[in-house]
């Protein structure tokens, strides 16, 4: 059964027929829009897929976090079944659907932002999420300007690009929407030297309040917006004394506080959201996005806010043809129920408590892993020339990379540099299948080290 299969490659990559498809989506498709992967998906369960040749690969990238619940969970496909036998589209600006209203009602239950009465809003990506959470906190607050940070990335549209801080995703679309600001995220690993870990959060929050005399008054901004750990920044958590100074300074003037939930949502944290921390801890956010994990691969994602800050919103401002598609809504009902039945933020826990002992012994034993790190079973290995330099090592990470694929196992960069292997591996993983990974990625790493 593909869903507990191990890793098997019997082919040259790509294969025959993978190379046969791959030539023909060279012609078919943009090259803008890149894949370096040498494998074509013939079916998935679980962790698992097989490509058209036979091969079997190993996935911790899950569709870049969309996967949590894994390929092909049969309770999916019989709810996607369900609906689509019944209606596939209703737009709730013309008809309501029951979908939509029980997946709001759902989320308003789960999602931990301040405020005891809720609502949800569904859109398309979470691109789309993020602009409109944008969008909700200027309506509500009647200002024009946005804070985001270094390393961030929230999307492709417009207003994200430009809230995204690494310009190869922007490269010649400008000009971009004025009102957006940007300061230094809290990268822990990088701080300047001779500072400790608590000296280096009030450095970062001395950073962001400079920006209210450099760049927007306080009174000017809308949000502050970030993610509880940053995907393409480099899985970098954001730390929990910062998150309670950034509450703080969101409530003295008045600004939104936005937690981008988009990757690090539906259990991969260890919580069902990395943001259950930060209310923990007292600084709930005001606003939170999610998308990815939502419904298992369909397209739809999320805002959630208290009820004043969705109905101060204009009338006509958000919304849109597909947003709450019934299919997507009954797929992530569905999601989140088993979820929470199988309890797979606790899975992400145990994945993690394996994956990080073996990534510090890694760490230990290798001069070129500078930094561990991560929340639940969003984890990064940051790789460096040497650990006294802290230089990153673009070149190793992508030998790396290809190397693994050769035998199974599907890695990806991450971070400013691209010196950062994420992990994103679908939360049904096997132990069998975590060990698996583990021992080719190490093969892979003695390998190009040599």
């Amino acid at each position: 059964m593909l869903r507990d299969a191990l890793p098997k490659v019997a082919t040259p990559l790509p294969g025959p027929k993978a190379k046969e498809i791959i030539d023909r989506r060279a012609k078919a498709m943009p090259n803008a829009i890149r894949c370096g992967y040498p494998c074509v998906i013939a079916r998935g369960e679980g962790a698992m897929f097989e490509d058209v040749d036979g091969n079997v690969f190993l996935d911790w990238i899950g569709g870049v976090g969309v996967l949590n619940i894994g390929y092909s969970n049969p309770e999916l496909i019989d709810a996607v079944k369900t609906q689509s036998e019944k209606y596939f589209h209703a737009m709730m600006n013309i008809t309501t659907h029951e979908r939509y209203i029980e997946l709001a009602e759902k989320m308003n239950s789960i999602v931990p932002v301040k405020g005891d009465d809720k609502k949800t809003m569904f859109v398309n990506s979470g691109a789309e999420a993020d602009e409109n959470a944008v969008k909700i906190a200027k309506g509500y607050t009647g200002r024009p300007n946005v804070i985001v940070f270094t390393g961030a990335f929230h999307g492709r549209t417009l207003m994200t690009m430009t809230m995204t801080a690494k310009k190869a995703y922007a490269i010649g679309m400008g000009p971009f929407p004025d009102g957006v600001y940007r300061a230094e995220f809290p990268n822990v690993y990088r701080r300047p030297a001779g500072m400790s870990e608590a000296e280096a959060v009030a450095y970062y929050i001395g950073k962001l309040e400079e920006l209210f005399v450099e760049a927007t008054p306080p009174q000017h901004v809308a949000a502050i917006v970030f993610e509880p750990v940053q995907g393409e920044g480099g899985f970098v958590p954001a730390p929990i004394e910062w998150v309670k100074a950034v509450r703080a300074i969101c409530d003295k003037h008045g600004i939104m506080m936005i937690t981008d939930e988009v990757q690090t949502g539906f259990a991969r944290s260890g919580r069902m959201f990395a943001s259950e921390y930060f209310k923990e801890a007292g600084c709930a956010p005001d606003i939170m996005t999610s998308a990815k994990s939502i419904a298992g691969g369909l397209p739809i994602s999320a805002v959630t806010a208290r009820t004043e800050i969705m109905d101060a919103v204009t009338p006509g401002t958000i919304g849109g043809t597909y947003c709450g598609n019934p299919v997507a809504c009954a797929s992530a009902l569905k999601v989140i129920e088993v979820m929470e039945r199988e309890d797979y933020p606790g899975k992400a826990l145990k994945i993690a408590e394996k994956c990080m002992a073996k990534f510090n012994e890694w760490k230990d034993k290798y001069d070129i892993i500078g930094d561990v790190r991560g929340v639940g079973a969003m984890m990064g290995v940051e790789f460096v020339t040497d650990k006294a330099s802290k230089k990153p090592n673009t070149d190793l990470v992508n030998a790396i990379v290809n190397e693994a694929v050769q035998h199974g196992l599907l890695l990806e960069s991450a971070g400013t540099y691209g010196n950062v292997i994420r992990f994103l591996c679908p939360l049904c993983v096997t132990d069998a299948q975590l060990e698996a990974g583990l021992e080719i990625y190490e093969k892979a790493i003695e390998t190009c080290l040599k």
